[in-house]
């Protein structure tokens, strides 16, 4: 079949792009998925995501052996869904700050630059502090329905800790502590295929394929003419568009050529076009949970239980409604430092192993992530066989300050959980956490036991440089027709969360391509 547009991955940006490019009805777009539906309840329950772990709706990645971690190889989920990872995570809705889009330093893409696209995403039901938010986009971002009791105990614990109470956390310097805005509609997630997608799906000029893997880009003189997928393939007239994520639009541009010729080499695929930074400068957030028991039954841990769903059902109210991360707090581990480089995430559970491990019992975690890590990453093919998953090394502590800067982090949790307001909710150290007295145990237990959270970017890096695998029009070098809009185009990992810019890349993609 011949389309104008052909887009490879409806997660966070493809959906967003086949809503905003099929708004014409003179072009016909085709919105390709490997995925399928988002039918389950667990997929709309917020409290529910981490049933979506390790299931078909998930692409279950694992990274290399990651030596600084004591040889542990990590789990790391991904949405195989429409909707994407927007449709199995934790809802959090953190853009990132003026540091981080200022620091990327390529034209066009400066904090003042995608703030419009930002907004004009959002839906902000609530408070809205000062304007920062959009009103009047399709993806709702709102305030918890029913925070639970310790989540503000917690933001007390912040105050007391001398931490500076934000008005709104989305703001250009996000340095201090605030309840996590989420992207939920009335106590349901709201996936960006809940909010760009489903609301089209009737376009006579959008076919939208699910559960078909695309094998390669097919590449013709220099420009990209299509994609084949199960024997088929989806021609495009205009352009092909891979939102496939930070790790498989890499991979499918290895697959179809582009990247280092001679990795292209040891698997037998010809080169299109030599392009060395392909799958290169990986990045991730790495995360460290700090768990306490709860001597009072207050905590998620107690609150599953069928009463607790029948009021969800009823009245979407209650502990289903909560994302997990119900707070969180941006700080500096140096005070020279420009912006904060650790959040503190609150979970009132413990949130341990990616939430596949049931609870034993009542316990709170805070969860501490290196912000801007020092270690780089890369991916690599492991075959030429576009079934087999990538080779992913995300080199975690590998940078200098990395081991330190989580040590840090895991001391000033420790001083929240010790504050007046967190100690009627506080208790001994819950497994596997034994505490932060022994500072070699401790770098012990991070290493045993730190987890990504979720947020792989920079594997087909953005700049103005020839070296770099997109320019700052998300096209990519030495091929025409061909754009990728994910995070992976990012050029720094930012200090927040990446499914709000994953979004924003959508929406900024969709201008430059319709131009």
């Amino acid at each position: 079949m011949d389309y104008d547009y052909v887009i490879v991955g409806a997660g966070s940006a493809g959906c967003v792009l086949a809503a905003r490019l099929s708004e014409d009805p003179a072009v016909t777009v085709a919105l390709i998925e490997a995925g399928g539906g988002d039918d389950a309840k667990e997929f709309h329950i917020p409290a529910a995501f981490p049933k979506l772990f390790k299931t078909d709706a998930d692409w279950d990645y694992k990274t290399a052996a990651q030596s600084a971690l004591d040889g542990r190889s990590l789990y790391w989920p991904r949405g195989k869904v429409l909707g994407g990872s927007s449709s199995i995570n934790a809802m959090m809705w953190l853009r990132g700050g003026r540091a981080d889009y200022d620091g990327w330093d390529v034209p066009g893409w400066s904090y003042d630059d995608v703030l419009p696209y930002f907004r004009r995403a959002e839906r902000r039901v609530g408070s809205n502090e000062g304007g920062v938010y959009g009103t009047d986009g399709p993806l709702h971002v709102e305030e918890l329905r029913d925070p639970n009791v310790t989540t503000a105990a917690f933001l007390a614990a912040c105050a007391e800790a001398g931490h500076t109470r934000l008005a709104e956390v989305n703001g250009a310097d996000a340095e201090g502590f605030g309840p996590t805005p989420v992207t939920q509609k009335r106590g349901r997630r709201w996936s960006a295929h809940d909010a760009y997608l489903k609301p089209v799906l009737d376009r006579p000029n959008l076919t939208v394929i699910t559960r078909v893997q695309v094998a390669k880009v097919l590449i013709t003189d220099g420009r990209a003419v299509g994609v084949a997928y199960g024997g088929q393939e989806a021609r495009a007239r205009r352009e092909v568009v891979l939102c496939a994520g930070a790790i498989g639009s890499p991979h499918l541009l290895l697959l179809s050529g582009v990247g280092d010729p001679a990795h292209l080499a040891e698997h037998g695929i010809a080169v299109a076009h030599p392009s060395p930074s392909v799958g290169q400068y990986l990045e991730d957030h790495l995360s460290i949970p700090v768990l306490r028991a709860c001597p009072r039954k207050v905590t998620l841990a107690s609150a599953g239980t069928a009463s607790g769903l029948a009021r969800y059902l009823g009245r979407r109210k209650g502990p289903f409604t909560s994302n997990v991360g119900e707070a969180v707090a941006f700080l500096r581990s140096d005070d020279a430092l420009p912006a904060p480089d650790l959040e503190l995430i609150f979970a009132p559970v413990p949130f341990v192993e990616h939430g596949l491990r049931e609870p034993s019992g009542d316990a709170l975690t805070i969860g501490v992530v290196l912000l801007q890590p020092d270690g780089v990453g890369s991916l690599r093919l492991a075959s030429a066989d576009p079934a087999a998953h990538p080779e992913i090394d995300a080199a975690y502590l590998t940078g200098d300050t990395d081991l330190e800067r989580l040590a840090f982090g895991i001391r000033e949790a420790e001083r929240l959980f010790a504050t007046e307001a967190l100690a009627p909710y506080t208790a001994e150290p819950y497994a596997p956490y034994t505490g932060a007295d022994d500072p070699a145990a401790l770098r012990a237990y991070i290493r045993a036991h730190a987890e990504t959270l979720y947020h792989p970017v920079g594997t087909c890096r953005m700049g103005v440089e020839e070296a770099s695998v997109v320019d700052p029009e998300l096209r990519v070098r030495g091929i025409d027709g061909l754009r990728v809009a994910d995070a992976s185009v990012m050029p720094r990992i930012i200090r927040g969360h990446t499914n709000a810019p994953a979004i924003m890349i959508g929406e900024k993609a969709a201008d430059l391509i319709k131009g």
